[in-house]
């Protein structure tokens, strides 16, 4: 195949893969909330180190696009009313962790040692989180009628600090399958 085939190939790839990243998921109820955890990080991270932070991006943002439209490849669905739902800037933010861990690592062709991958896997998964936060907390706080408000400190402990740490280790898992797999794809 051509390079552009290749290209053309794995964003396909990585939009699939978002939406089986989705079914395969667990919720872990907090209080009166539900979080999801699911392996969409994972291949955000790994879409932004194969693909680079253009095309990274460019392929979760199709997978948006399809669940926007009604495809049931979110966690719990798909349609336009995910809009309003203060979990949404979740999903926002799985195009961005694939863009700024691309930028991040740098040029697929280029010298990528484990500390500079893992950085960019840790610098995407923030990325997510700044995004998924800020949303939720406009949503829940300013636009939706009738939730009763979440406070700062709570939003970070049910929303940041209850999944942080297990989507870190899955950006860690990211950075072991690149680096497995980075230089057969390559080829």
């Amino acid at each position: 195949m051509q390079p552009a085939h290749n290209s053309l190939a794995l964003c396909g790839l990585f939009t699939a893969l978002m939406a089986v990243g989705a079914l395969i998921h667990i919720t872990v109820p907090i209080g009166i909330w539900q979080v999801t955890l699911s392996l969409q990080i994972f291949v955000a991270v790994l879409a932004g180190f194969f693909l680079g932070s253009r095309q990274g991006f460019l392929s979760i943002l199709a997978y948006l696009v399809l669940g926007l439209a009604g495809l049931p490849v979110f966690a719990h669905g798909g349609g336009l009313g995910y809009l309003l739902k203060p979990t949404f800037g979740f999903l926002l933010g799985f195009p961005c962790a694939a863009w700024l861990t691309g930028k991040l690592a740098g040029k697929p062709s280029g010298s990528r040692g484990t500390k500079r991958l893992l950085a960019a896997a840790l610098g995407g998964e923030m990325a997510y989180y700044a995004w998924g936060l800020v949303y939720y907390d406009v949503m829940f706080n300013l636009v939706l009628q009738n939730t009763g408000g979440i406070g700062f400190v709570r939003l970070l402990e049910v929303w940041l600090f209850s999944t942080v740490i297990p989507d870190s280790a899955i950006c860690m898992l990211a950075v072991l399958v690149y680096r497995k797999l980075g230089p057969l794809v390559g080829r």
